[in-house]
């Protein structure tokens, strides 16, 4: 195959539109992967946040059955895989999941590792910072965000439970979301893409082979084919195939004047 034009012509074209279009379709599936990741992280943190602003009322009333509730019922959202907060040393004072109330939170784990590496806990963090992606013990991907609970004058300052003014953090409320659909988007996706890069290469190689066919490599044929009949010694010199492309319609008609030159001058020595 590779002896013949067709084959040095058509198989480094495939291979070139194969190379290119499976580099496009890596890049862009990156690029959503990455944008649909991002996407995850802007709405946990906004439900972090709707989860804060929902349970201020009940913070500052020291109403700690209204506040539990609120958690319970945020956990048992589809979706939600778990919601805590703890306090400023680390134990879970409120969760979704009535086993987790009073353990400790290990600050080495994933998450609390990122405020706690150093001898003073930052207070401050990013929210790609606050983001972390990790599988539970059910072997379920699960996308958590930390997010710090502030101190705020309406908290040093209430008569219920006074915290120091120079306290910055109060607690942090924990919240993971499944990646379960994500997960089973990104498949899907993938199958997609890999459908839309077959059908891709076979319609663009098909389309280039036959252009390439009925424009180059059929007229080369006819070509051969003439040149091939033009030097067998026979009576009536044939005349060049019709319809040629330009270059080989003017090859095929220099080969025609060349021969009838020999014929002349062959008769004219006899």
């Amino acid at each position: 195959m590779f002896t013949t034009l067709a084959g040095k012509a058509l198989v480094p074209v495939g291979l070139a539109v194969s190379g290119f279009m499976v580099v496009c379709c890596l890049i862009l599936y990156s690029v959503i992967r990455e944008d649909l990741h991002h996407g995850e992280i802007v709405h946990a943190t906004n439900l972090a946040d709707t989860v804060l602003k929902s349970t201020l009322y009940a913070m500052h009333k020291s109403d700690r059955e209204m506040l539990a509730t609120i958690i319970r019922n945020v956990g048992e959202q589809k979706g939600v895989d778990h919601v805590r907060i703890f306090n400023k040393k680390g134990i879970v004072t409120f969760s979704a999941k009535a086993g987790e109330i009073n353990q400790q939170v290990d600050k080495n784990a994933e998450g609390c590792i990122v405020c706690h590496k150093g001898p003073v806990p930052v207070t401050n963090l990013g929210t790609m910072q606050q983001a972390r992606t990790f599988r539970n013990p059910d072997g379920m991907d699960v996308m958590a965000i930390t997010a710090p609970i502030y101190n705020s004058p309406d908290c040093s300052t209430a008569a219920c439970h006074v915290h120091p003014p120079d306290q910055k953090i109060l607690g942090t409320l924990d919240i993971g979301l499944s990646r379960v659909e994500l997960n089973r988007s990104l498949a899907m996706l993938r199958i997609q893409m890999i459908v839309f890069t077959l059908m891709s290469l076979i319609l663009t190689i098909g389309g280039v082979t036959a252009l390439l066919m009925r424009n180059v490599f059929l007229p080369i044929q006819r070509l051969r084919t003439y040149i091939d009949s033009a030097t067998i010694k026979t009576e009536i010199t044939p005349t060049p195939p019709p319809h040629l492309p330009h270059d080989l319609d003017s090859i095929a008609a220099n080969y025609y004047k060349v021969i009838m030159k020999s014929a002349i001058k062959k008769e004219n020595s006899e």
